[in-house]
């Protein structure tokens, strides 16, 4: 039994789970939670609640109570910081977006209203005022703007940590199933009938490939539209915020601006992986002054009825075909888009090739340093520790607001934003990565200009790989739920009664577990960090790749520290092993159930990887073919490199490192080494590093013969 002080108040945890330094470690460091403390569990359940029905009233008895008695005005004292809390009732007395209206954070306003929401939550002076401060905003502020609001302020609140925020899809269901599963779930609920249908239905789902072929890539749908990947996307916002920074949140000690880089590259990576399989190739590129060839209708809506704005094949992105019809006068940026984009653009450019941007105070700063890529990733997201925000605007916001092709808006309330809009809904546009693969040339412009790797840099003297052991590798399309009784309404004797349960079924990604052999020789012990990466051995014509024009095109599956022994030794790891890699959370309704169990004196047994977030383990390995499609493996052990910021987080059990301590970074090279940049012919010819061929099959069946298990 261990006694954790957080934010002042005593929680008596149980835990089973590892320190973060012992995550990087060569164990197998489990990660499972189980409380006896009924105050935590009364606090995460509470917090659940808030989330469930989002636009009906709360059933918790408890927020019931606050709601009627609450009241915001005159509580100076319970806010930590006056200013925020101020600045918030100015914002609220003055209007914000009303309810049942669509938010989009990358509309202005609407950004303001949530980040004073999001200011006063934080700054509540305890649990107990952020949870009466939250009961208050879910009954008087817009639906999106306060699940936003209240999702930061989770993520980064010290007495918030390890609670466990729900799945998005499951809150917002609108924003990640189809129209066709909308109606079904509203004609199911308008039929109902308690005296019989008092049980669980189940409708089932299609990707909107299914439905019409507007364009080639629509054959990728199951990818983009896997509500797991275009959840984790949102989730980044969440502990990322593009708008959140300075010397209070310490953002930059987790090398935001690089991470931001390489989040961009692993996405454009994986995505390419997916298309090899079907013989999709290169991701296209954007031209900014010719029309996008690649339409895209998103089949949703909104809960309003507004359907999401599609875009049609060979779409003109001038500003004269866009502002058609629409006022000239500057009420906002979005009708400038097309402009903007480029100016930014140019100017990230020239900075890159001249080595230095100049700052808001007009001193100049050197972007060819070791904290350089940082640097330059802070200036291309626009967040609060760019360099300078005012020269180099958010240019992928503004890509996303031109290619989005929605209608400019009457005004900041009535609008109906494009899917690249949406964190939630953004990865599911083909469109969205042709707008990545521009902004991560412009990070490529910068690692362009270093000196490329040489052999003696890559090497690890003493240390050998003799071999890799994998596997077969077989991926297959599982039936997974998902709770969307957020599309109906209730009437409040269902939301007492909680008997009407909707779900959707629908065929998601999935792969056979896989485990790996590395074996490996050293002279001596010592430390070493182990990088596995997956990329493709040929293009789609089937060519050989040569790695210098390939290596943007791998994925990460594992970085760990692991200290090696004097002599031979055996790294085995597991598919799901890995820190980066995270299950299906689990849904609302049963964490309830599980939580409601513990306060009758039930041992809650909670995976840590609930409370954080990471890119579905479902997607690990792209979709492969029947026959087989070739892909390879490339690992590297390096001399483990101790990081240059990493802060002692409490409590110091937690699995998962907190946002800003630096903690979720294994060691101090950059991120994607040795891969990230050019490096000479024979740089990766070394012991310390090994390629493998492996073959990706897809089956229908993996209980036939021809899926078993044997390792290649």
């Amino acid at each position: 039994m261990k006694v954790v002080a957080l934010g002042g108040v005593f929680l008596f945890l149980t835990i089973i789970y590892a320190a973060p330094s012992d995550v990087f470690g060569q164990q197998n460091a489990q990660r499972k939670l189980k409380t006896t403390d009924k105050q935590l569990v009364q606090r995460q359940l509470d917090i659940l609640k808030l989330y469930k029905l989002i636009n009906q009233d709360c059933d918790c008895t408890t927020a019931i109570g606050i709601s009627k008695n609450y009241v915001l005005e005159n509580r100076n004292e319970d806010y930590t910081n006056t200013q925020a809390y101020e600045e918030f009732l100015h914002v609220y007395q003055k209007g914000m977006l009303p309810k049942g209206h669509i938010f989009s954070i990358h509309r202005y306003a609407h950004l303001k209203q949530a980040i004073a929401l999001f200011k006063v939550l934080y700054y509540a002076k305890d649990f107990d005022t952020f949870y009466k401060t939250a009961v208050w905003a879910k009954d008087n502020i817009n639906e999106g703007i306060f699940v936003y609001a209240l999702s930061v302020a989770i993520a980064h609140r010290t007495d918030t940590y390890g609670i466990i925020i729900p799945p998005i899809y499951e809150v917002f269901p609108y924003s990640f199933f189809d129209s066709a599963a909308v109606e079904k779930a509203q004609k199911l609920k308008e039929t109902w009938n308690h005296a019989q249908d008092d049980k669980l239905h189940v409708i089932d789902a299609n990707y909107s490939g299914y439905y019409l072929n507007l364009h080639p890539e629509q054959v990728m749908s199951h990818y983009t539209e896997d509500i797991g990947l275009n959840t984790f996307y949102w989730y980044t916002n969440i502990f990322y915020p593009s708008w959140l920074g300075g010397p209070e949140f310490k953002l930059k000690n987790d090398r935001r601006g690089e991470q931001y880089y390489y989040l961009l590259q692993q996405l454009l990576a994986r995505y390419y992986l997916e298309r090899l399989s079907f013989d999709m190739g290169e991701i296209p590129f954007i031209d900014w002054d010719k029309p996008l060839e690649t339409g895209y209708y998103p089949s949703l809506v909104y809960p309003n009825g507004l359907p999401f704005p599609s875009r049609p094949n060979f779409a003109p992105l001038s500003p004269i075909k866009r502002n058609w019809g629409q006022s000239w006068m500057w009420k906002s940026k979005f009708g400038y888009s097309q402009m903007l984009v480029k100016d930014y653009e140019r100017r990230i450019a020239d900075a890159v090739d001249s080595g230095f941007i100049i700052n808001k105070n007009g001193n100049m700063v050197d972007l060819y340093t070791p904290e350089g890529i940082d640097i330059l990733g802070n200036l291309i997201e626009c967040n609060p520790d760019s360099p300078n925000q005012r020269f180099i605007g958010p240019i992928e916001v503004f890509a996303k607001l031109l290619v989005g092709y929605a209608t400019v808006p009457l005004d900041k309330y009535h609008l109906a934003p494009s899917a690249l809009e949406h964190f939630e809904t953004a990865s599911r546009d083909p469109a969205f990565y042709m707008i990545l693969k521009r902004v991560v040339l412009l990070f490529q412009r910068y690692k362009s200009h270093l000196p490329p790797y040489t052999q003696k840099e890559l090497s690890f003297p003493g240390v050998k790989i003799e071999d890799i052991k994998i596997d077969k590798l077989v991926t297959y399309f599982d039936k997974f739920e998902s709770d969307v009784t957020n599309l109906v309404q209730l009437t409040p004797e269902e939301v007492k009664k909680d008997n009407v349960v909707i779900k959707v079924r629908q065929d998601r990604l999935n792969h056979k577990p896989f485990t790996y052999k590395i074996h490996v020789s050293s002279k001596t012990d010592q430390d070493a960090t182990v990088r596995v990466y997956l990329g493709p051995k040929t293009d789609e014509y089937f060519r050989e790749l040569n790695l210098q024009e390939n290596r943007m095109n791998f994925i990460e599956l594992d970085n760990f520290k692991y200290t090696l022994k004097a002599g031979s030794n055996v790294i085995e790891k597991s598919s799901s092993d890995s820190y980066w890699f995270i299950p299906d959370k689990t849904s609302m309704r049963d964490m309830i159930r599980k939580l409601t169990d513990a306060l009758q004196g039930t041992a809650v047994d909670i995976d840590a990887f609930e409370a954080f977030y990471g890119f579905p383990n479902r997607l690990v390995l792209p979709i492969g073919r029947p026959e087989g499609f070739t892909f390879q493996l490339l690992v590297c052990l390096n001399p483990y490199k101790t990081p240059t910021v990493q802060t002692t987080q409490q409590p110091t059990t937690y699995y998962f490192g907190r946002v800003g301590t630096g903690m979720n970074y294994v060691d101090n090279y950059a991120f994607g080494f040795p891969l990230d940049r050019i490096m000479e012919d024979d740089a990766l010819n070394v012991p310390n590093c090994m390629f493998k061929d492996v073959t990706i099959y897809h089956k229908e069946d993996i209980n036939s013969s021809a899926s078993g298990d044997n390792a290649v």
